[in-house]
C-alpha cells in the first residue's frame, strides 16, 4: 500500500513538472514583452516549488542584473547588480554549475549581503544558470525562508527552466517581422550545402 502510495505521489510530480515544461513552453509561441516572461516564469517556479523567492539575474556588461522577482522589489529591480565574481549567484553564473544549500545559506562563504532584501536571512537556497546558445546569461535563485531539502525534480526543473529561459531571450531579440520574412528551409539547408530551389513540391 505504502509502495502505491509513492508511485501515486512521484507521478503526481512527474505529471506536474510536465505542465510547468509545457507552460514555459507557451510563453516561446505568444507576443509578449520580456518582462512578461520572466514575471511568468518566476511565478510558476514559485507554484512549483513552494519557495518564499524566486529572483532571476540578467548578465549586462559583465554584471548580473536583477531583472524579476516574485517579491516586491520594485525598488530593487534593475538596481541590484552583482560582479560574476560575487555571492553565490556570481559563482553559478561564473562555474556554470548549480548550488543546493537546504539550511543556513547565509553562512556560506560566497554568499553575498545586500541588507535591505530580505532574502539575506533566507535559511535554503537553490541556483541554477540560464544558459543560451552554450553561454550563461543570467541566474535563477529560489529561496525558502526555513530550511529546506530540494528534491531531485526541483533541481532538475530549475536547470531545464534555466534553458528554456536562454532559449526566451534569444527568441526575444528577434525582430518581430524576423519569423515572417525568413525563409526558414533555406536557413536549415543551405547551411548543410542543399539548393533548396531546386527541390520540387
Amino acid at each position: 500500500m505504502a509502495k502505491t502510495k509513492d508511485l501515486e505521489v512521484r507521478l503526481e510530480r512527474t505529471e506536474a513538472q510536465l505542465r510547468l515544461f509545457q507552460k514555459v513552453s507557451r510563453f516561446m509561441v505568444r507576443e509578449m514583452s520580456l518582462q512578461e516572461v520572466l514575471r511568468g516564469i518566476v511565478d510558476l517556479i514559485v507554484e512549483f516549488t513552494s519557495c518564499d523567492s524566486c529572483l532571476v539575474y540578467l548578465i549586462a556588461n559583465q554584471e548580473l542584473v536583477l531583472c524579476a522577482s516574485n517579491n516586491p522589489h520594485s525598488s530593487s529591480v534593475g538596481r541590484v547588480r552583482l560582479k560574476v565574481s560575487e555571492g553565490i549567484t556570481g559563482w553559478v553564473a561564473r562555474e556554470r554549475r548549480m548550488v543546493a544549500i537546504s539550511r543556513e545559506a547565509y553562512k556560506d562563504p560566497r554568499f553575498k549581503f545586500f541588507g535591505d532584501l530580505p532574502e539575506d536571512t533566507y535559511e535554503a537556497f537553490l541556483s541554477a544558470p540560464v544558459i543560451a546558445r552554450n553561454r550563461v546569461v543570467g541566474v535563477i535563485n529560489v529561496q525558502h525562508r526555513q530550511p529546506h531539502a530540494h528534491t531531485g525534480s526541483e533541481m532538475e526543473v530549475l536547470t531545464t527552466v534555466g534553458e528554456q529561459v536562454g532559449c526566451l531571450l534569444v527568441l526575444t531579440r528577434m525582430p518581430a517581422n524576423a519569423l515572417q520574412t525568413i525563409n526558414h528551409a533555406d536557413l536549415v539547408l543551405s547551411a548543410q550545402g542543399i539548393p533548396t530551389r531546386e527541390v520540387a513540391g
